[in-house]
């Protein structure tokens, strides 16, 4: 009897404590609808402080988003101070000094990717709207978040990557200056004048609007076949160009080299055969009419 008799105590007790603790609770969840509407309102006025300036995308993004989380930060402490009274700063810090390490272990790889997604936001390369290439990863940066980055491939499908990828491993960001070099290789028989064909070439490629003249075209014999000659062929132009604009390389280079008969290695001419008619042959004459 003495065991109910305690449990029916401290059940009351807890109870009486809750109901004496009923306002403490409304004013903590009053504080975190506030704390919610400021960081709401904190992030529009960022997002027009920073609309106005020459700020990268993504670093808008990083101004954003440490603001709201500052300001919930502070939210949810002043909330849990009022909650419970016995809780001071310097206990609710410490608590989430001992609390944060036991989460860091638990919790590495998603605290990798958020201090890489802040590394990224934070320097000059790799912005929105460039072309990476990051192992198998090739595509067009829309997104980046303070966890993962938002790769759209040429074939239009969608890769979230996490950042620490993207920051741990060698990126080539194919549109860092707003010019690049392309190039292809044309196999030529060798049998033609090679400086011919070399000439023939270049004068192709020249031919294509959009091509950068302050870099000339190169072209350049780079190793020889059984039968062929392989040209290096380099030319500048926008780096943002797609696969259309070297469809056109390759469509005038083939049109001006068959418009000199200079055969491309593997493309067999065209030839026509004569075929003989078949030679008459003396028909047999039929019995009846050798006997007339």
């Amino acid at each position: 009897m003495n065991y109910i008799n305690t449990l029916n105590a401290q059940i009351q007790s807890m109870v009486k404590g809750f109901v004496q603790n009923v306002p403490n609770l409304i004013i903590s969840l009053l504080v975190l609808i506030v704390t919610w509407l400021l960081a709401k309102s904190a992030v529009r006025i960022a997002d027009r402080l920073t609309k106005h300036t020459q700020m990268r995308e993504n670093l808008k993004q990083l101004v954003e988003t440490l603001v709201r989380m500052s300001i919930w930060v502070f939210g949810l402490l002043i909330a849990a101070t009022i909650s419970m009274p016995g809780l001071t700063p310097g206990s609710l810090f410490a608590g989430l000094g001992i609390g944060a390490l036991a989460i860091g272990f638990a919790f590495q790889d998603i605290f990798e990717n958020f201090l890489a997604g802040v590394l990224i936001m934070v320097r000059d390369r790799m912005r929105i709207g460039d072309t990476i290439e990051c192992q198998s990863i090739t595509g067009k940066v829309e997104r980046i978040t303070l966890r993962e980055s938002h790769i759209r491939a040429p074939s239009n499908e969608l890769t979230i990557v996490p950042n620490s990828v993207l920051f741990k491993n060698p990126v080539k960001i194919t549109t860092d200056k707003p010019q690049r070099r392309f190039q292809i290789v044309v196999s030529v028989v060798s049998d033609h004048d090679l400086d011919l064909a070399a000439e023939t070439i270049r004068k192709a490629v020249e031919g294509v609007p959009d091509i950068d003249m302050n870099h000339p075209v190169a072209v350049f014999a780079q190793e020889f076949k059984p039968s062929a000659v392989d040209f290096l062929v380099q030319w500048w132009a926008a780096a943002r160009q797609k696969d259309e604009f070297t469809d056109r390389i390759i469509r005038q280079i083939k049109r001006r080299l068959d418009d000199a008969e200079i055969q491309i290695a593997g493309a067999q001419p065209t030839t026509i055969e004569m075929v003989k008619p078949p030679e008459a042959t003396a028909q047999p004459v039929p019995r009846e009419i050798e006997r007339v």
